[in-house]
């Protein structure tokens, strides 16, 4: 089989993305998403009955949904059970969440947003006990060391966060350059980290542009909790753009779209539209709120989350099969401009506007291999 290898580059890993509540059946602050398998499996399927846990911890929003749809609707179609569960970007309690799934009889667990200082511990006893493991960011090696040993047996995907960074800067200066702007530009950066490893890599090309004198960074603002970054980065952007003057400021660029969200609040509030915004990652809210805020958010590069949970779901098929699979597998990304977009539009319709989004026919950049056709329980 074609294998789309990567090799991912990643820090220590300190703070989880989001948070929000939740409510469980397996611990008390953790939402259960029961998902049942509702398809007729025929005698002899290959993965028939094969239980498999997907385990989020980011905030239980729409880019959440998508990913767990795309988990659950793969491994549907291959007659496993699925269940999902999200714990809002609470360390302890997706610690607490896949130990607990470990002692019960699943078969196969995927596991999203993990931190690097203790992705490996959490994830050993599942290998030691036989599970097959897919992480999507989330980098098991060994004493949370970057360059260490990667536990043995698992898959870590991730969205290509260099060419996300690429994308969205790449439009930034382009239209900064159609704009008759001259080097450097001045850019307002929002940033969480370091030790978020998706957001130290899409950071290493900004800080290469830097140091091409191609940007000069005016101010960094960053959430002091993560917890609660969106309206934490309101809070701070409407601290400081009373001493921000038209003109001071060429751009805005969002490493993350949470964050991104919460400037473009403040911006709102404050009746500003001088500086436009180059953002990363997507999801239904950020597509209407670009149609709405035109001449300030300009573009999205992002990466189909419901994608990311069919690759990883194909993943956790082949290696329950035995076949063999990569370490490492990088999703390919997509740049959005805010220009392509029409009010109605949604993720489940980008696919009809951007050139290869969700494709998830591909046999290279998707698995869509005749081994995973043939796992299939109805034949497509």
């Amino acid at each position: 089989m074609k294998k789309f290898l990567s090799i991912l580059l990643c820090a220590a890993m300190t703070l989880s993305l989001a948070a929000c509540g939740g409510n469980n059946t397996t611990e008390e602050n953790t939402t259960e998403q029961t998902q049942e398998t509702t398809t007729e499996v025929p005698e002899g399927a290959v993965l028939a009955g094969k239980k498999v846990a997907v385990v989020r911890n980011l905030a239980n929003g729409d880019h959440t949904q998508q990913f767990l749809a795309g988990c659950v609707e793969e491994g549907e179609k291959m007659g496993m059970e699925v269940k999902t569960f999200v714990t809002d970007g609470d360390d302890a309690r997706l610690q607490e969440t896949v130990a607990q799934v470990i002692t019960q009889d699943y078969d196969a667990l995927i596991v999203s947003h993990g931190q690097l200082s203790y992705s490996y511990n959490m994830l050993k006893p599942a290998i030691d006990k036989g599970m097959k493991v897919v992480t999507f960011d989330t980098m098991p090696f060994k004493d949370g060391d970057p360059n260490g040993e990667l536990l043995p047996g698992v898959t870590s995907t991730a969205q290509d966060d260099y060419a996300l960074a690429e994308l969205s800067l790449g439009y930034m200066m382009q239209e900064f350059e159609q704009n008759g702007g001259t080097y450097p530009m001045k850019v307002l950066k929002t940033f969480m980290g370091p030790g978020v490893p998706p957001l130290d890599r899409r950071n290493e090309i900004y800080t290469k542009l830097e140091e091409e004198g191609k940007i000069q960074t005016v101010q960094v603002v960053s959430p002091s909790d993560s917890a609660n970054a969106r309206g934490d980065m309101t809070t701070k952007t409407e601290a400081i753009l009373p001493t921000i003057k038209e003109g001071d400021v060429d751009a805005i660029w969002g490493c993350y779209d949470e964050l991104a969200k919460g400037v473009l609040q403040a911006l709102n509030d404050a009746k500003r539209t001088d500086m436009p915004m180059y953002t990363i990652d997507i999801s239904n809210d950020d597509i209407q709120l670009m149609v709405k805020n035109p001449d300030v958010w300009r573009s999205a590069a992002a990466v189909d989350p419901k994608l990311i949970g069919i690759v990883d779901m194909r993943l956790v098929a082949l290696k329950l099969i035995g076949e063999e699979t990569p370490d490492y597998f990088n999703l390919a990304a997509n740049n959005i401009i805010t220009t392509q977009l029409s009010e109605g539009d949604t993720m489940d319709t980008l696919g009809t506007i951007i050139e290869g989004w969700g494709n998830a026919l591909d046999p290279e950049a998707a698995l869509y291999t005749d081994t995973i056709k043939s796992l299939y329980v109805t034949q497509e």
